[in-house]
């Protein structure tokens, strides 16, 4: 992924929406839920998934953070009704996180129970170290109400990382596992290239001796080319795992990876 995807992909919901519309053609769906189904549609027409993100952090309104938990809901509904493969990834402090632990935890287990009572998944989105470990006791609390039907997102930029996936490795958890995109301090995240890319690999390798579902979440072939390798070596089926990738961002290279019968969910906000 290059630098001007990556610093576009976090700079998006910050972005004023005339200058969305010059670049939504590539890197979002569009500006309403009907644009993100079209896309969805013809994502899975191309052999492709999607999980949906509704652009949008650090709420500060409660009304509006109630507003994106609608969205995801109603989103859900659409993917029924079109019977359309996607799911939906929620970034914590777009329902409320800011506003207090217990009003994003409302927000979002709302989301997670409209989606279980029809048969979806949703993907809780990390985001920066801020909100690490409120948001991973997002997730175990919602598996210990009985969610089934709800994963997490770790950083491998991140040092702590490894530790995560030991301490949740009795959950067997449902992991998307990526880079990482916010610039951390150096005490906390890694800064080295290669740093970055053993702790990718690692964090993945023990993830899959887990048994847990990875979506490996990437556009950096050489990490593509670990991911195929560590998944043969496990003997896996194509559905006990996926590749992930962002709308937009090396399109080809995706299509590459459904000719060759991975799986692969497109990450598209709207």
């Amino acid at each position: 992924m290059s630098l001007v995807d990556s610093a576009i992909a976090r700079l998006l919901p910050a972005v004023p929406k005339p200058v969305v519309r010059r670049i939504s053609e590539r890197y979002i769906a569009g500006e309403e839920l009907d644009d993100a189904l079209r896309v969805v549609h013809r994502l899975n027409h191309d052999g492709k998934l999607a999980t949906l993100d509704v652009l949008g952090e650090e709420v500060t309104d409660p009304d509006e953070a109630a507003a994106i938990a609608a969205a995801y809901r109603e989103a859900i509904d659409a993917f029924e009704r079109g019977r359309l493969d996607a799911n939906v990834s929620i970034k914590p402090t777009a329902l409320g996180l800011m506003l207090g632990y217990d009003v994003c935890r409302e927000n979002l287990e709302a989301v997670v129970r409209h989606a279980a009572e029809r048969g979806n998944f949703v993907r809780i989105d990390m985001e920066d170290s801020t909100t690490t470990d409120e948001t991973l006791r997002l997730y175990r609390e919602l598996l210990e109400h009985g969610y089934e039907n709800v994963g997490i997102v770790l950083q491998a930029r991140l040092k702590r990382t490894i530790e995560d996936v030991r301490e949740l490795a009795d959950l067997r958890p449902n992991v998307r596992i990526c880079k990482g995109i916010y610039l951390e301090r150096a005490e906390i995240a890694f800064r080295d290239f290669e740093a970055v890319q053993a702790s990718f690999v690692q964090a993945l390798a023990e993830l899959l001796d887990s048994g847990s579902y990875v979506g490996i979440a990437t556009h950096d072939e050489w990490l593509l080319e670990q991911g195929k390798r560590l998944v043969a070596e496990h003997g896996l089926e194509r559905d006990q795992y996926e590749f992930q990738m962002l709308l937009g961002v090396r399109p080809a290279l995706g299509d590459a990876l459904v000719r060759d019968g991975h799986r692969l969910r497109i990450y598209t906000p709207f």
